[in-house]
């Protein structure tokens, strides 16, 4: 098995992509809207990903957190509400908002297990500050740390209870951000002592199953590099300070904070400590160079990933009561 998580090019497997990922084995995929009709089509696209990966509990992931970010919408599938939505209401009801947060991850997992999908990135644990880049914006639970975890946590459960494992994000914390990294590369120039306060949330919910780096550049841990390639943030912040110990990807190694070829940004980000390498957009030309260039997945990485995968019990729930209990909550705001 490859470390690497793949995009794939439309609504189904092209032959070209069947021959490449039975030969490589990645270790699971990622759909998008280009990959993403109506239910049947998803769930035999899913199906036929499993198939071909011969793994029943097979990583297939999307960012479906709700809000601006959705895969996945109408009119097959409803809207969900933002982040912010839920840091509106905590304002005024702390436990209605942990609840309303809880409920709506829950129907959202039972949507994505109908469907086949295994892995949702979400949710975000970044503060949100006054200037941070509105690429996080409304996805933000808010600014205040416990706040951040406690909704934080609500989604992960809720999630589990559909069968769907969460992924924590952006690690160490991309809420100081000032430019979006999916088009330029973040410099933070906070100090030890003001980024202890950003990193509470990740280290409130270390035993999460599965996290996500961000391509930001913290000078108090790191000059040079961005999390995702720096050692020192993976070993010292993230492995070490936050204490997290579930699967890490990075994120996707193609955005334009990150610098270098496809194949020469992915053996950075595994030598640096991350698990898996995110790669989004199913260009074969690239697919095949990250191949050429990682080493299989190493025997901790593939440890957490299965454990990672076995963390969720089979999903359990009504997607309308869940739905109708979250709105209830959410209109006392």
């Amino acid at each position: 098995m490859k470390p690497v998580v793949f995009g794939l090019s439309g609504l189904s497997i092209t032959p070209e992509e069947r021959a490449f990922f039975a030969a490589a084995d990645p270790a699971g995929y990622i759909l998008f809207k280009r990959n993403i009709a109506d239910r049947a089509q998803v769930r035999a696209l899913t199906d036929d990903l499993r198939a071909l990966a011969g793994r029943d509990d097979l990583a297939i992931l999307i960012d479906q957190e709700g809000g601006r970010v959705a895969r996945m919408g109408p009119p097959e599938w409803p809207e969900f509400p933002p982040a912010a939505a839920f840091d509106a209401l905590y304002d005024l009801a702390p436990m209605s908002a942990i609840e309303a947060a809880r409920s709506s991850a829950h129907a959202l997992g039972l949507m994505l297990a109908e469907v086949g999908i295994t892995v949702d990135c979400t949710p975000l644990l970044d503060r949100r500050f006054p200037e941070t880049t509105v690429a996080i914006g409304d996805r933000a639970f808010g600014g205040d740390a416990m706040q951040v975890a406690a909704l934080g946590r609500a989604t992960l459960e809720g999630l589990a209870r559909a069968g769907v494992v969460g992924v924590v994000k952006h690690m160490p914390g991309h809420g100081r951000a000032v430019v979006d990294s999916h088009h330029e590369l973040p410099v933070v120039t906070a100090d030890d002592a003001a980024l202890e306060e950003d990193i509470r949330p990740f280290r409130t919910l270390a035993s999460a199953p599965m996290g996500m780096t961000c391509h930001v550049v913290f000078k108090a841990w790191d000059a040079e590099r961005p999390a995702t390639l720096s050692p020192t943030v993976i070993r010292d912040v993230i492995r070490g300070r936050i204490g997290f110990d579930g699967l890490l990807f990075t994120d996707d190694i193609d955005m334009k904070a990150l610098s270098g070829t496809a194949g020469e940004k992915a053996a950075a980000a595994l030598s640096a400590g991350c698990d898996i390498v995110l790669d989004c957009w199913g260009r074969m030309e690239e697919m095949a160079e990250i191949v050429d260039r990682i080493d299989d997945i190493s025997t901790a990485s593939r440890a957490r990933l299965d454990r990672a995968m076995a963390s969720v019990a089979p999903a359990e729930g009504d997607f309308g009561e869940l739905i109708a209990k979250r709105d209830e909550l959410l209109a006392l705001a």
